[in-house]
C-alpha cells in the first residue's frame, strides 16, 4: 500500500508542479488568472489512507494590476467583469485580456480574432440601446451630416454711456447709424455657416434696438437706402433696468428669448433659430463685449478616428469637432466565475457550474471600472510561486523516499534466512 500511497504523491506533486510553472510561465500574460491546485486524500475501505488525488484546479480570478500603455485600442478591467467575445462560428467566449485590434472590416477584435461585442447604437442623433442583444463592435469611417442650429446662447454688455447714433434711420451700411455690431456663426441643414451681423442702436437711456442680418446674403444696403425686410426685420426693443439688467426683449420678459431667422442659401432652406440672452447687461465698461457665444448647429465633418472611454462607449472623432456615439462594450459576470472554463487564448467559455452570463456595463452593479489606455496586469505573485515550486519540490522528494524506504523494508524481507 505505501508504493501505492507514494506514487499517488508523486503524481499530485508533479501535477502540482505543472500547476505553479504554468502560472511562472504566464506572469507577464495579459489579463492572465493564476491557478492553485486542490487535493483530496483517498480511502478504499479502511481507516488507512491509499493516497491522494487531485479534485480541482482553482482559478484566481482577484484583479491584477493596471498598466497604463497610451493606446487607444488597449482597455484594462478592474474589478468583475468580463469582455464579452463572439467567434466567426457564432461562439460567445470571454476574457480579461484587453489587448484588441481594428480589422479590416472596422470590427474590434482580441487578438486571437475573436471580436468584441458591445451595445449598438439607434437615433439621431445616435444613442446607445442599452439592454439590445450585444453584437459586434464596428467602427464605420462615414461622415458626421450637418446639423442646423436650432438654438443659440449670447451673454452681451451694452456700454451704459453710449451716445444715440446720430444718423437716423439704422441701416447697416451706415456705422454712424448704429452703436456696435457683433457676429455669431450659425449653421443650415447643409452645413452653409451663416453669420448673423447683430446690430445694436441706443434709442434712450436704458432703451436699445437690436437689428440682424444675415451675412452670407452677398449684397448688404447702402448707406441711406431702405432696409429689406427679408434680410434683417424690424429693430427688437431691448429695455434694461437702472441696475443693467435687462426687463425684456421684444416686449417679453422672462425668458429673455427672441427667434432671428436665416436666409435659404445653396440649396438649404430658410429656417428660425432662438437665441437666449440671459445674464446680458448694461454696464459702463470700456467698450460693449460678448462674454458668451454657443450655438448648437454644426458643419459635416469627415471621420479622424474614435476614442474608447472609461464608460466603454466608443466615439467617433470628426473633422468638424463633433463626437458621435457608435457603440457602448458590455462586460459579462456571473455567479460562480471560478466555474468557467478555460480555453486557451487567455479566453473562457460559461458551463453549468459558472451559470448563465449577466450582462451590463461598467461601474454598475456589480460590474468593475474600465480604464481606457491600460492593460490589466496577470495577477500572478511571482514569489508566492516560488516558495510554492519549494514546498512541492520537497514533497516530490518525501514521496520519492517513502518508496525507497518502502524498498529497503521489501529487501530486507527478501533476504531473510
Amino acid at each position: 500500500m505505501a508504493f501505492s500511497q507514494a506514487l499517488s504523491g508523486l503524481k499530485a506533486a508533479s501535477q502540482n508542479l505543472d500547476v505553479i510553472g504554468n502560472n511562472i510561465a504566464n506572469s507577464a500574460t495579459v489579463g492572465f488568472k493564476a491557478g492553485s491546485m486542490a487535493f483530496a486524500d483517498m480511502f478504499a475501505g479502511s481507516k488507512v489512507g491509499v493516497g491522494v488525488r487531485v479534485s480541482n484546479v482553482i482559478q484566481n480570478f482577484n484583479s491584477g494590476g493596471t498598466t497604463t500603455t497610451d493606446r487607444g485600442l488597449d482597455v484594462a478591467i478592474s474589478g468583475n467583469g468580463f469582455f464579452r467575445l463572439e467567434a466567426s462560428n457564432g461562439t460567445i467566449y470571454y476574457a480579461r485580456n484587453g489587448q484588441f485590434l481594428l480589422q479590416p472590416d472596422r470590427s474590434i477584435t482580441s487578438t486571437e480574432g475573436y471580436k468584441l461585442t458591445g451595445y449598438p447604437v439607434a437615433g439621431t442623433p445616435p444613442t446607445i440601446q442599452q439592454g439590445a442583444n450585444p453584437v459586434p463592435i464596428t467602427i464605420p469611417e462615414g461622415i458626421i451630416p450637418a446639423s442646423a442650429t436650432t438654438k443659440a446662447n449670447m451673454q452681451i454688455n451694452l456700454t451704459s454711456n453710449s451716445q444715440i447714433p446720430k444718423n437716423s434711420p439704422f441701416s447697416p451700411g451706415d456705422s454712424d447709424s448704429f452703436n456696435w455690431v457683433t457676429s455669431t456663426t450659425v449653421f443650415d441643414s447643409l452645413g452653409n455657416p451663416h453669420n448673423m451681423n447683430l446690430y445694436f442702436v441706443k434709442t434712450a437711456d436704458n432703451n436699445w434696438d437690436m437689428y440682424y442680418q444675415d451675412g452670407s446674403i452677398p449684397a448688404l444696403p447702402a448707406p441711406g437706402a431702405p432696409i429689406q425686410p427679408s434680410a434683417t426685420g424690424p429693430g427688437i426693443p431691448i429695455v434694461f433696468d437702472t441696475n443693467g439688467d435687462i426687463v425684456s426683449i421684444d416686449g417679453a420678459s422672462n425668458p429673455p428669448l427672441i427667434n432671428m431667422t436665416y436666409e435659404a442659401l445653396n440649396g438649404a432652406p430658410s429656417a428660425d433659430f432662438e437665441v437666449d440672452f440671459s445674464n446680458s447687461t448694461q454696464q459702463n465698461l470700456a467698450a460693449n463685449s460678448v462674454s458668451d457665444n454657443f450655438q448648437n448647429g454644426y458643419a459635416p465633418g469627415e471621420f479622424v478616428g474614435f476614442q474608447i472611454n472609461d464608460d466603454g462607449t466608443v466615439e467617433g472623432l470628426y473633422s468638424n469637432q463633433q463626437r458621435q456615439l457608435l457603440a457602448q462594450i458590455v462586460l459579462a459576470n456571473f455567479a460562480n466565475p471560478e466555474g468557467l472554463q478555460p480555453e486557451g487564448n487567455n479566453v473562457w467559455t460559461e458551463t453549468r457550474n459558472s451559470g448563465q452570463s449577466r450582462i451590463g456595463i461598467a461601474n454598475t452593479g456589480n460590474f468593475g471600472l474600465l480604464t481606457s489606455g491600460a492593460l490589466e496586469s496577470s495577477n500572478v505573485d511571482q514569489g508566492l510561486e516560488l516558495v510554492n515550486m519549494i514546498v512541492a519540490q520537497r514533497n516530490y522528494q518525501a514521496n520519492a523516499q517513502t518508496i525507497k524506504t518502502q524498498d529497503q523494508i521489501l529487501g530486507t524481507l527478501v533476504n531473510l534466512r
